[in-house]
């Protein structure tokens, strides 16, 4: 055995689940294992079930690889498994991973520490439509605060389209917010173990970068170097990090922002277990700074940990 496979042991490569983001964890997941394999480690797929426990504990893994995306595997549940079984895995501890997933909870905290975030309203009803419309102006953006992959989502341009609008991201369960929309341009900061990687740009010809824009058009484009000056870069790339380490989070993950034609950036959202597929924006960054795919799952792997072990 490797010295990189002895480090490790047994890895538990935890994908697929039961979220609306489960063909997007699949495809992460068999791209995370194809390359933990190609290392010489000792790795595992796992469709999470409920027989998660049973198999875990049966197979006697020593370590997980956690690549669920959505509720139950990026909001702190698989965690606090995780954590009672004492294995150590990637990613965000209980309380991060559960902050980060509820956007609201996280534009909050932003608030809280003078980190700048778009103005929001919760939505309770379809009453309380046209008061955000009110307070908000047009466009704005509607959100279901628990899902991932812009899952629920829908810009609004006309206040006759905020009930179908608000009735869809209701139907995802849990709080909906409207939130301003800031016009400008996209970018995304990944972050590898407290390092801030570089920058992407993201282009999209959709009303917004939206589920078929990250996973399905050919058309997105994905602009790193970013093309910022490079002082601007430091100083968004310091700016992502404080709003990582506000919500605690740890490990690896992803920060989305805007930057208005101001020059003003607009904190959007934390992910804490951000996609792997060939269209995901974490393996992009990674090349541009010199690391390979099969060399970032590794570091990844490298910083899993049990917060009580």
């Amino acid at each position: 055995m490797s010295d990189v496979a002895a480090q490790f042991g047994k890895v538990a490569v935890l994908m697929g689940g039961m979220s609306a983001e489960r063909e997007i964890s699949l495809l992460s997941g068999e791209a995370v294992l194809t390359a933990l394999v190609n290392q010489g480690i000792d790795a595992h797929g796992i469709d999470v079930d409920e027989n998660i426990v049973k198999r875990l504990t049966a197979e006697k893994y020593q370590s997980v690889f956690n690549i669920l995306h959505g509720r139950g595997g990026e909001d702190g549940t698989i965690q606090g498994l995780l954590e009672v079984m004492n294995l150590p895995y990637t990613g965000s501890g209980v309380m991060a991973s559960s902050l980060a997933m509820d956007k609201l909870k996280t534009k909050q905290i932003w608030s809280a520490a003078g980190l700048p975030t778009p103005d929001y309203r919760v939505i309770s009803n379809e009453q309380e439509c046209h008061q955000a419309v009110t307070e908000l102006g047009l466009p704005l953006i509607i959100k279901p605060v628990l899902e991932g992959s812009s899952i629920g989502m829908s810009k609004i341009e006309r206040e006759e389209e905020m009930a179908e609008a608000w009735q869809k991201a209701n139907d995802c369960k849990g709080t909906v917010i409207a939130e301003q929309w800031i016009q400008g341009k996209e970018y995304t900061a990944a972050i590898l173990d407290d390092q801030v990687l570089p920058l992407i740009k993201l282009e999209t010809s959709h009303k917004f970068y939206d589920y078929d824009a990250k996973y399905k058009s050919d058309s997105t484009k994905y602009i790193c170097p970013c093309e910022l000056p490079e002082a601007d870069e430091i100083q968004f790339s310091e700016m992502a990090k404080q709003a990582f380490d506000a919500v605690n989070a740890s490990g690896w993950g992803r920060v989305d922002f805007m930057i208005d034609g101001d020059g003003q950036i607009w904190l959007i959202e934390v992910n804490t277990v951000p996609g792997m597929t060939s269209h995901s924006l974490v393996p992009m960054a990674a090349k541009q700074a010199g690391i390979s795919f099969e060399q970032l799952v590794v570091k990844i792997l490298s910083t899993a940990a049990c917060e009580h072990c």
